[in-house]
């Protein structure tokens, strides 16, 4: 048991590294050809249907870009489709959800306080959202809402708040922000893979066998290209909340996330200006400075409302049970409670310290029965915490955490056996 605890968290980090990975591929390549398709110039003597090109410098050489609205007059043998740098992101995004958020749904997704949800049932809330969020929006793009993209920006907007706050009802603070992002990005992908490229490929097809494309696929790739657009650096945030406690450990954590939303069409819009006529509005700076202020200050509301006693008095869950009733546990406590807790507590009492790290409380014995494998590895194989070990905690100490974690896996394998 032990031992799979450092494969896994290993097995994390290697996801996340493979997440970061292609979300910079996939992001990089978005917002390169945002900047090329609005920094095209219409030019005389341009190749027949060419609607306009640039000149880039890079890496020592030119390059000569022309793009064609429809399709030059002789179709190339190889074309380069940018597909898969959204579809691994995607996929390595949803494993790694799988690996942190459902594997550790007792210490990361459940909040006993907001939902009572045993784990497959937190598992399916999670899933079943990002389906049902695709679904629903793909219905109102394909509406009638879809000839008037400003609404239907407004109401995609209205969906994302909605979801902030109904995901911050079940969730801990950090999950929800966590499946906020994974909802957007879920759109933006299935954008990509059922959208934009099989209209693409329709097009191209069309081309190759002498027929004329229909313009409304390109009107709808378009659509769901702006979208796209305008979500990413809001998924970017989301993606990075979860180490960041002003971000979700406060009451109005829904808040700041759609706050977020806004900050990415003005970032976006300044963007988008820039590289369609060389100078960007930049009231869209100030607008920006000033939500993010707004959302600093509603960092600063505490989530916690000082009911100790009824924390106190809530049941162990199995999971729960079975590192409280372990030998080394009581040990294991006072160690905790001693070294980490003025830290890791609702209302932290190290000085300048307003949240506990990482949103990790260490105060209850539930608190530290459903943290057991995180104290193992953090405090117990590895010396990541206490920081700089601030608190002085000795490696007899250490030791017993192991021991302790270790204890649960005998007794699970003496159960096993009988």
């Amino acid at each position: 048991m032990y031992d799979l605890a450092i494969i896994w968290d290993w097995i994390a980090f290697a996801v996340r590294w493979l997440h970061v990975i292609t979300a910079i591929a996939w992001i990089g390549s978005s917002f390169y050809f945002v900047a090329l398709d609005l920094g095209l110039k219409k030019v005389p003597h341009l190749p027949v249907g060419a609607h306009g090109e640039e000149w880039q410098v890079h890496g020592g050489g030119f390059y000569h870009i022309q793009k064609y609205l429809v399709a030059p007059e002789n179709m190339p043998d190889h074309l380069v489709w940018f597909k898969w740098e959204s579809y691994a992101t995607w996929l390595s995004g949803a494993a790694l959800l799988m690996v942190v958020y459902w594997v550790g749904a007792e210490l990361f997704l459940i909040d006993p306080a907001k939902a009572d949800l045993s784990v497959w049932q937190a598992v399916l809330v999670s899933a079943g959202s990002l389906t049902i969020g695709w679904i629903c929006y793909d219905f109102l793009c394909k509406s009638k809402l879809g000839d008037h993209p400003t609404f239907l920006m407004l109401l995609l907007f209205a969906i994302l708040v909605a979801m902030s706050w109904g995901y911050n009802q079940i969730f801990t603070g950090r999950a929800a922000l966590l499946h906020l992002g994974a909802f957007t990005a879920t759109i933006m992908t299935a954008n990509v893979f059922f959208i934009i490229m099989p209209n693409q490929r329709i097009v191209v097809k069309d081309l190759q066998e002498g027929r004329t494309p229909h313009p409304k696929y390109g009107k709808i790739a378009k659509l769901r290209s702006t979208h796209n657009n305008y979500l990413t650096l809001p998924v970017v945030f989301l993606m990075l909340s979860n180490h960041y406690p002003l971000a979700f450990g406060t009451e109005y954590s829904w808040i700041i996330a759609s706050l977020i939303f806004l900050t990415g069409v003005t970032i976006r819009h300044y963007f988008n200006t820039m590289h369609a006529t060389g100078s960007g509005p930049h009231w869209t700076w100030a607008v920006t400075v000033l939500i993010f202020i707004l959302i600093a200050w509603l960092s600063t509301a505490s989530s916690w409302d000082g009911d100790y006693d009824a924390l106190e008095e809530q049941a162990l869950t199995p999971y729960e049970q079975r590192y409280a009733q372990a030998a080394g546990f009581d040990d294991v406590q006072d160690i905790v409670l001693g070294r980490c807790s003025m830290c890791h507590a609702r209302e932290p009492v190290w000085e300048g310290m307003l949240w506990a790290p990482k949103g990790v409380h260490l105060e209850t014995t539930a608190d530290i029965a459903r943290a057991a494998r995180e104290i193992y590895m953090q405090a117990g194989v590895s010396h990541a915490m206490p920081p700089a070990n601030i608190t002085g905690l000795p490696s007899e100490d250490r030791t017993k955490i192991v021991q302790w974690f270790r204890n649960v896996g005998r007794d699970q394998a003496a159960l096993d056996q009988n």
